[in-house]
């Protein structure tokens, strides 16, 4: 009895290893023939895409609110600076 259960479990080991091995190597083979570099490739250029995309609204808006705020120093009569150029400081401290 003893004999025949030891073999029972042994018969069981070594099927699951074969059932094992056989979904390991169709993984492997499915995941071999699948366009993943490809996919990666899409991905990154649809990113790309959306980041420019991103910066182009960013400076868009950026342009837009210099405009406004431009304009709206002009009606109160100020001189405005204009856009990307530095503020001078009139005040004595170190920076």
């Amino acid at each position: 009895m003893a004999l025949h259960a030891l073999l029972a479990k042994a018969g069981a080991t070594v099927a699951t290893g074969f059932v094992g091995a056989v979904a390991y190597d169709a993984v492997r083979t499915v995941a071999r023939s699948a366009p993943l570099r490809e996919g990666a490739v899409v991905a990154t250029t649809w990113g790309i895409r959306g980041t420019r995309k991103a910066e182009e609204v960013a400076e868009s808006v950026r342009l837009n609110t210099a405009d406004i705020v431009a304009e709206a120093k002009e009606r109160l009569g100020e001189e405005s600076t204009p856009p990307g150029t530095a503020v001078a400081h009139d005040h004595d401290h170190d920076h």
